[in-house]
């Protein structure tokens, strides 16, 4: 299993807005193709201005697989052009990784 991480940091005062959107143009899509995330979170303190998304996969082929799909659908690729047209992102980091033996993740 991996997990991907991947961090979003949008424009100051524009992450209640970035949130709409995606809840509204791009989640439906998204999870249609990846699934439910583990989990889909935003700042409180510290790095304000940004979002963590964990997304589950059986392993990079899956991911690979799973994306692809995802990027031929017209619903996300609508929501694709309407994000880059708002314009709040400001940066994106993404980092694959794998839970610790112990980890509370099992799938």
């Amino acid at each position: 299993m991996i997990v991907d991480v991947r961090t979003y940091r949008v424009k100051p005062g524009k992450l209640p807005q970035d949130l709409d959107l995606y809840a509204k143009h791009g989640l439906a899509a998204q999870i249609h193709h990846l699934g439910a995330p583990l989990a889909y979170l935003h700042a409180e303190s510290g790095d304000l201005n940004t979002m963590l998304h964990l997304w589950a996969f059986e392993d990079v082929a899956d991911r690979a697989r799973r994306r692809a799909a995802m990027m031929a659908d017209p619903e996300w690729l609508n929501y694709l052009k309407l994000a880059d047209e708002a314009g709040y992102l400001v940066d994106q980091r993404n980092s694959l990784m794998v839970p610790a033996s112990f980890a509370p993740i099992k799938r």
